[in-house]
């Protein structure tokens, strides 16, 4: 079984118990305030964890099968035995590095939360962006499929744009950047991604 289905299994069983469990979810989400006052570091993962509801929880679960299993193939043809080491380092790195902005701007706002394993599954997309330039993204709405570097910089402008407008309860920034950190993560494993990534999509 691939890390990425296990990873899916877990989330799916940890955000249906905490749908039913208001105490659970309570403890598990992200809040900057309690982090930084309470020092309850542990939040920094376990809100990835959870989501805020079934559609939540199924759009990020599609996306990461969609593409982590591929990322998972692609370190396994690049990094051999350490691919899943570096695979983990991948999801919880986005899960972490994504919510670094928002601890420094909410660490004193008791009301500002967060849930979800949006910043980690932008970083698995990213990821996969950035070693196969060449693929292509379908959406029902377009009757054409979209390369996947160009809907990346156009992932990249909404999401910055969105955070900055704030009128949604969508963490915005952490797509951002856990895209952000899925780049800068694969280019440090071997810089060489960067001269083949514009040979594939020139």
């Amino acid at each position: 079984m691939s890390l990425t289905i296990i990873i899916i299994i877990i989330t799916a069983i940890t955000s249906f118990i905490a749908f039913n469990n208001a105490p659970a979810f309570y403890q598990m989400k992200f809040n900057a305030y309690l982090i930084h006052h309470n020092r309850q570091w542990y939040r920094f993962f376990t809100y990835g964890l959870i989501h805020a509801d079934w559609m939540h929880l199924l759009v990020n679960m599609f996306v990461l099968w969609s593409f982590g299993t591929l990322v998972e193939q692609l370190f396994s043809i690049y990094f051999g035995p350490l691919a899943t080491l570096y695979f983990l380092l991948l999801y919880a790195g986005g899960i972490l590095f994504s919510t670094l902005p928002s601890y420094g701007k909410h660490k004193n706002n008791d009301f500002y939360n967060a849930v979800g394993a949006s910043g980690a599954v932008a970083a698995v997309l990213f990821s996969s962006i950035m070693m196969y330039p060449q693929g292509t993204i379908m959406f029902i709405f377009v009757p054409f499929p979209i390369p996947a570097w160009i809907f990346g910089i156009l992932y990249l402008v909404y999401s910055a744009y969105m955070a900055k407008q704030g009128r949604d309860n969508i963490g915005h920034d952490a797509h951002f950047w856990g895209a952000v950190y899925g780049v800068v993560f694969t280019i440090a494993l071997n810089p060489s991604f960067v001269p083949d990534f514009f040979r594939n999509i020139f």
